[in-house]
């Protein structure tokens, strides 16, 4: 057990770091301001571990924020990026590996017939919208409007960077100082789970309604899941309206399941954003679709989008590497009972808590109430209560991620010891 860990260097690192980068670092969340605390610095990680600059061990759950579903310096991945890396890091130029790695992703996942790899995922959520935009307007040019869900995150995109205002069908108002209201005019906002506001949305929005993107399961308010027939409902008015539906599957991408949520609950998007898993470790995003709105692509079509260090090699690799092994029969099967093991038996422990998994992705929100949209989750999770258990986790070497409003990750590297270690912890946690 460890208890009262010491993060001196972790806090000097943190303090100079603050004086060069903004906020200390280089994505917001790592800062840990939601609850309080100063983050932890990592120096290294392996298999489902990491270590902070003090030399304290924590059984790690954030897996990168979703990639590392092998676990922490997975041996076969470094192999092959020891053996590409001796012909160089990057070329600029076509390589046979992209080619690989795009045929797995079109073996595994049911929508996908072409895909691009672009960097990450916010540049395939973005390329992906703009691509919907270009192929319904081919018949109408006054399809430019997308409906996103509040709780859904996208990425830094412009257009998607909003909130929900006080009214479901409120259109977005700028999330961000520096994205304009222009940005956002044609941003349609609607609830999760709610089928009204989406009838309303496009009952008000008649023959402007380019796509609807979602989260098939949401990841950036807590892992919340569709209701029986949400997605189908969703899938079926987007047909009617001739609009296309986008996926967002960035973080459900070969994590819920070796096909994704689309897999999962049978449902056929008709453009698929990826990144995260597929990329094994390294920075890598990718959008799919059919061969038919794939063409528009440049330089195939006239929808330009481009990318420097697109479909790097080492990328390439690592990516192709997990697609391997994660196709290992009962793979997810064995991920998903590790993480109904540890919520089940959580929730023994606090009764007070929602609990979902899928796959290898799971949530747990302190409330006795049903949460089923992030209006829920904002309205009713105790949030203070969160702040207090994750200081003790963290103490006793548990690394969560530092929202109430998080998915969390198990890897395959985690244990039924590791699993039983965090139980031991979360006890003592919730005690006082």
């Amino acid at each position: 057990m460890q208890t009262k860990l010491s993060r001196a260097k972790s806090l000097e690192l943190f303090n100079e770091a603050k004086t060069v980068l903004p906020g200390g670092v280089n994505s917001p969340v790592r800062a840990f301001k939601s609850i309080d605390e100063n983050p932890p610095f990592i120096k290294k990680a392996d298999g489902a571990y990491i270590w902070d600059e003090d030399d304290n061990r924590y059984i790690d759950f954030v897996g990168s924020w979703g990639p590392m579903i092998l676990g922490h310096r997975n041996r076969q991945i470094e192999d092959a990026l020891k053996k590409v890396i001796e012909n160089g890091t990057s070329f600029g130029a076509p390589t046979q590996i992209e080619t690989e790695l795009a045929k797995e992703v079109i073996k595994l996942v049911p929508s996908i017939e072409m895909v691009r790899f672009v960097n990450s995922g916010t540049e395939a959520v973005m390329s992906a919208i703009r691509l919907a935009r270009a192929y319904a307007s081919r018949t109408n040019p006054k399809k430019v409007k997308i409906i996103k869900f509040t709780g859904c995150y996208h990425g830094h995109v412009d257009a998607l960077l909003v909130q929900a205002g006080s009214g479901v069908l409120t259109l977005g108002l700028p999330d961000s100082p520096g994205v304009t209201k222009e940005a956002t005019a044609n941003t349609v906002l609607v609830e999760y789970n709610n089928k009204d506001s989406i009838t309303e949305a496009f009952k008000l929005n008649r023959g402007h309604i380019a796509a609807v993107i979602l989260e098939p399961i949401i990841g950036n308010a807590g892992c919340i899941q569709p209701e029986p027939g949400f997605l189908e409902f969703i899938r079926e008015i987007t047909k009617a309206n001739n609009s296309l539906l986008i996926f967002d599957e960035v973080m459900t991408g070969f994590r819920v399941g070796l096909g994704g949520a689309q897999e999962r609950f049978n449902i056929m998007p008709d453009i698929t954003c990826l990144g995260k898993v597929i990329g094994g470790g390294l920075p890598v995003g990718a959008y799919g679709a059919s061969k038919e709105i794939m063409a528009m692509v440049a330089p195939a079509g006239s929808m330009y989008q481009a990318g420097t260090l697109s479909g790097n090699p080492l990328a390439m690799t690592a990516g192709l590497e997990c697609l391997k092994q994660i196709q290992e029969p009962g793979f997810y099967e064995e991920l998903e009972k590790k993480a109904m093991y540890l919520l089940m038996r959580m929730r023994g422990i606090y009764p007070d808590m929602q609990i979902t998994a899928a796959g290898g992705m799971f949530g747990f929100f302190f409330t006795k109430k049903p949460i089923k949209n992030f209006e829920d989750a904002k309205a009713n999770v105790d949030t203070e209560f969160f702040k207090k258990i994750y200081i003790k986790m963290l103490e006793q070497g548990v690394y969560l991620a530092p929202s109430a409003f998080e998915a969390g990750f198990i890897s395959a590297a985690h244990t039924k010891e590791d699993l039983d270690f965090v139980l031991e912890a979360f006890e003592r946690a919730v005690r006082v």
